[in-house]
């Protein structure tokens, strides 16, 4: 191996140099335009040629003063103009002159190239962002938008409010997909990076150790629970996290996946089971028109929201006086002292002195006792509703996705025993179903009976044959293709929602045709696509990604919440149930919805709003369903209108 010379080693340290950027650089021209004019300088006074610059005021110049007249030559070509003297002196003046516009042009150069790099730095989002108190959401999926909508909501009455986003995407792009989808995120300023959640050196970038709560977005593709893993341990076993723990949500969309994620983030995440939630609200909703409307009301922040609530002066009140001592909030629950959380408790329990109320109300603010005094309640209109036995009830179920399974098991803790489910759907639906089957062999229906029929959803003669009004309920499913992908803007997604519009619409004829009614709930993938369908006239819509989305946006700003939804969903307990408004007063006749809540606790139910039936297809009345009426208000119900209540069954 030859000898490394000593121009390698100098041409080496000197590349190197270069390579730091333009302060190097810069620093390399300073240094050459001192040795320039420094060696010009002395070239003047070796030859004697000083006495040039008398005519600038300076009498027996020396070489500063031959230095500084060289300097202001090299900066300002135009000085050179006014010499007069020798022609040796002309000529170094006129070298230095242009040896400082070939420096001074590098400069600019070097200057305009750093600024722009600079930009470009910025632009790409690579900065640190110096806040406290922020919300981050690390990844990008089409819930993204939703998230940031319902966020800014929430922090409308905030001081300089603030999300940071971190994803694997260029942040100039984020930021005009975000100003096209959410145009007005009021104070709330958003904060796009560039970088990967799982690195340790990206997740730096958004400052989570400073975050009020971090909002993990899974991925739109075939294995999103992965990533959501890796993004919390980079967040949870950070050699640099803080000594306080973490408040992070994020969705998992294989319930198998759980006990990992649980593993992984311990007490420091909340878990949002996609499929779960999805299976239990179509369940539920698929026996009582209105229900999802209800459910998605609570959810967002654009009307009345869950909110805790310590109210020192309801000490050692009971749960029944609690629900009547607000006319603005809905209470329906206690969280007491020892956290525990109990919605629906018994009647008579009692507040302790560090007990919170658990209420609906339009803001956390907004929950104030009343100043009217024992409200006034018309006990002759006062009604009771007859036990009512489960009977035998038939469910068709067209089409099928990941979540099907799901729900038919959730479907077998409410129907009564006999009941029976009929699956249409194509056949790759149908292999699916049968392999879900299968692999669910072990749980066991009780009350229920499932037939797979092969069919295709968006054909007529196929909708015909099944005599579909001779069904109970009627679930039309998103298929395979686009379920389970995240609602996004992809191809699948709008081919998936487009076959449901299909069916909605064969079904609607169906009805008009032959005035039979029938209950029909419906997924979409894509909540722009709800509207849609509205003229299909369906009971109700669940777009799956925007309940989910609504969850991850209540639970990141309170983590409490994840307990009270977790019982709301569950079949144990109390859930939200849409009962008729015959159970609990007399109808036609106007009542205060103070008299509905004490006839619903005497059933031993809370009463926290209503539906009217005759605005259920209205977009701007919410579809006929209010919740957190004003209790003071007279409302008269007609025979077909519901109360929502949360009761035990």
């Amino acid at each position: 191996m030859s000898a490394i010379t000593f121009r390698q080693r100098l041409r080496y340290r000197f590349d190197n140099t270069m390579a730091r950027g333009p302060v190097a650089l810069i620093g390399w021209l300073f240094l050459v335009s001192v040795l320039m004019i420094a060696a010009i300088s002395a070239a003047v006074i070796a030859a004697g040629l000083q006495g040039n610059l008398a005519g600038e005021g300076k009498e027996n110049p020396g070489f500063l003063d031959v230095a500084w007249a060289g300097l202001m030559r090299t900066l300002d070509a135009g000085t050179m103009g006014g010499d007069a003297g020798s022609w040796p002196f002309l000529l170094l003046m006129l070298a230095i002159t242009l040896g400082g516009i070939f420096v001074v042009s590098i400069l600019i150069g070097i200057l305009t190239t750093g600024i722009e790099s600079k930009l470009d730095e910025l632009r790409k989002g690579r900065s640190f962002v110096a806040e406290t108190g922020h919300t981050v959401i690390l990844g990008w999926s089409s819930q993204i938008f939703t998230v940031i909508s319902e966020l800014a909501q929430a922090n409308a009455n905030q001081r300089s409010p603030c999300i940071a986003i971190l994803a694997e995407m260029d942040a100039v792009e984020m930021r005009d997909e975000i100003a096209a989808r959410v145009p007005d995120t009021g104070k709330t300023r958003i904060v796009c990076r560039n970088g990967a959640p799982i690195d340790l050196a990206d997740l730096e970038i958004v400052n989570p150790h400073a975050a009020r709560s971090i909002i993990i977005l899974p991925p739109e593709n075939d294995d999103p629970d992965a990533y959501v893993i890796k993004t919390v341990l980079a967040i949870t076993n950070n050699p640099g996290r803080r000594k306080e723990p973490y408040h992070v949500v994020t969705v998992i969309r294989d319930a198998r996946n759980a006990e990992v994620a649980r593993m992984v983030g311990g007490g420091e995440v909340e878990l949002v089971l996609a499929g779960d939630l999805i299976a239990r609200v179509t369940a539920q909703t698929c026996r009582q028109s209105g229900l999802s409307v209800a459910y998605t009301e609570l959810m967002d922040f654009g009307g009345d929201e869950i909110y805790f609530k310590h109210e020192p002066a309801l000490a050692g009140k009971t749960f029944a006086e609690a629900t009547a001592a607000y006319e603005d909030s809905a209470v329906i629950g206690l969280r007491f002292g020892d956290g525990t959380i109990r919605l629906n408790p018994p009647a008579d329990t009692r507040l302790g002195a560090d007990d919170r109320v658990i209420a609906i109300s339009e803001d956390d603010d907004t929950i104030r006792l009343s100043k009217n005094g024992a409200p006034t309640i018309d006990e002759a209109a006062i009604r009771s509703a007859s036990p009512a036995e489960k009977v035998p009830e038939r469910t068709l179920i067209l089409g099928w996705n990941d979540r099907a399974g799901a729900i038919i098991g959730e479907l077998d803790a409410y129907v009564g025993p006999g009941s029976t489910v009929l699956v249409v759907g194509d056949g790759d639906e149908v292999a699916q179903a049968r392999e879900d089957a299968s692999r669910m062999g072990d749980r066991q229906l009780a009350n229920l009976s499932v037939t797979l029929r092969k069919g295709d959803t968006t054909d007529r003669r196929t909708l015909d044959a099944l005599e579909v009004g001779g069904y109970d309920h009627i679930i039309v499913l998103s298929g395979a293709d686009g379920a389970g992908n995240g609602g996004g803007a992809t191809d699948a997604v709008q081919q998936a929602d487009a076959r449901t519009l299909i069916t909605l619409l064969h079904l609607r004829d169906l009805q008009d045709r032959t005035g039979q009614d029938f209950a029909i709930v419906s997924e979409m993938l894509d909540l722009r696509n709800r509207e849609l369908a509205q003229v299909t006239r369906a009971d109700d819509f669940i777009v799956s990604d925007n309940l989910v989305s609504l969850m991850l946006s209540q639970i990141s700003e309170n983590k409490e919440l994840a307990l009270v939804f977790r019982d709301l969903f569950d079949p144990e307990g109390s859930e939200i149930y849409l009962k008729p408004a015959g159970d609990y007063v007399e109808p036609g006749r106007p009542v205060s919805f103070y008299t509905v809540l004490e006839s619903a606790r005497r059933q031993g139910q809370v009463a926290i709003g209503y539906r009217i039936q005759a605005q259920a297809f209205d977009t701007a009345a919410s579809y006929g369903v209010k919740l957190n009426p004003k209790k003071s208000e007279l409302v008269s119900f007609a025979p077909e209108d519901r109360v929502i209540v949360l009761a035990e069954e």
